[in-house]
């Protein structure tokens, strides 16, 4: 008996056959009596191996839909090739159909422990033999079918959730400046509101207004003007360094930054920083009642929010604040803090 000879592999088929079986066995006449029994069944590829430890590899290779495997073979035993087909990832599911000389309890047990799915005594029964076999294969393919179309199914999951998780980012992301848009602000300055009033805590905000953009616009154009816009925006963001600070563009030149518990006592801070923030980004401006370059005005107003009041009186007291630095030469910062009495009983 020749060991060493090289595994039998049937040529390449057609993606139509789904079933395919991998004999291992050393006796080559057991191998010629296998493909003769499955020779004119349907659907159904059959390689062999006549060398048990190429069996691996073979699986490997042909990617079996069953797994026929004698017992008894020189060099490694059935029993610890099907417990090493077991270990490997690639073939670790594929059923296993065990081949033995004879129908003996504690084998058939011995072999099942190992990881077979099935026992024959060889030869068996034509009928049988294809019976078994495609029962195994089918439930194989099958299962490899599922698993398919589940993981295509958290696939579509996956894309679905960041199809729609940027269709949310869009609903409040303002599409030039790529801050938060009006929407978000005022769903956002409501809720910090409510949370303020409860936790007694103070809520500030800055409005900021690009001074003279409308002659910036005259003079440089429309999308120099949108650029503008867009680098002023990026230091109003940078200016709200918490997690919880949100700036958003109100309208047109103008945009706010919602700086939740942050006290009077820092907010003129705050809003100086930020003017000095966007002089410094030294965009010219040759038509600027204020210098040579793109400046801000801003308006910052403080609170701890009352029953007797809301979000849209903290808004307009910042509003005030900010026609108070235009009057005043603009390129500057005033703030004020609100002292809202609770409502009556």
């Amino acid at each position: 008996m020749n060991t060493n000879e090289q595994p039998v592999l049937a040529p390449p088929l057609p993606a139509t056959y789904p079933i395919v079986v991998l004999l291992v066995d050393d006796q080559l006449l057991v191998g010629e009596a296998v493909r003769r029994a499955l020779a004119d069944e349907p659907n159904l590829a059959f390689h062999f191996c006549s060398d048990p430890t190429r069996a691996i590899e073979t699986a490997k290779t042909v990617k079996p839909t069953v797994i026929l495997q004698d017992l008894v073979m020189p060099n490694v035993s059935g029993l610890e090739l099907v417990s090493r087909y077991r270990a490997e990832p690639a073939i670790s599911l594929v059923p296993i159909i065990v081949l033995s000389t004879k129908e003996e309890a504690s084998i058939k047990s011995e072999a099942f422990k190992a990881g077979a799915n099935d026992y024959l005594v060889k030869l068996p029964d034509r009928v049988e033999l294809v019976a078994r076999i495609r029962y195994h294969s089918i439930a194989f393919i099958n299962q490899l079918q599922r698993d398919e179309a589940f993981r295509e199914l958290r696939k579509s999951q996956q894309q679905l959730m960041e199809t729609n998780l940027e269709l949310e980012k869009l609903t409040v992301v303002d599409g030039l400046t790529g801050i938060s848009n009006r929407r978000h602000f005022d769903d956002y300055i409501d809720a910090e509101w409510r949370r303020a009033m409860r936790s007694k805590k103070p809520l500030s905000i800055l409005l900021i207004d690009v001074d003279n953009f409308k002659q910036y616009n005259d003079t440089y154009g429309h999308l120099a003007g949108d650029d503008v816009l867009r680098k002023v925006a990026e230091a109003i963001k940078q200016c709200g360094r918490r997690a919880s600070d949100v700036a958003a563009r109100f309208g047109g030149e103008e945009f706010v930054l919602v700086l939740p518990e942050t006290p009077f006592g820092e907010l003129q801070r705050l809003g100086d920083r930020l003017c000095a923030a966007v002089e410094g980004l030294n965009l010219p401006h040759v038509t600027s009642s204020t210098g040579k370059g793109v400046t801000v005005s801003v308006g910052g107003a403080t609170c701890v929010p009352r029953m007797s009041a809301s979000a849209l009186a903290l808004i307009a007291s910042a509003d005030k604040a900010l026609y108070e630095s235009k009057r005043a030469g603009k390129n500057r910062a005033t703030t004020v803090e609100e002292r809202f009495a609770d409502s009556a009983a």
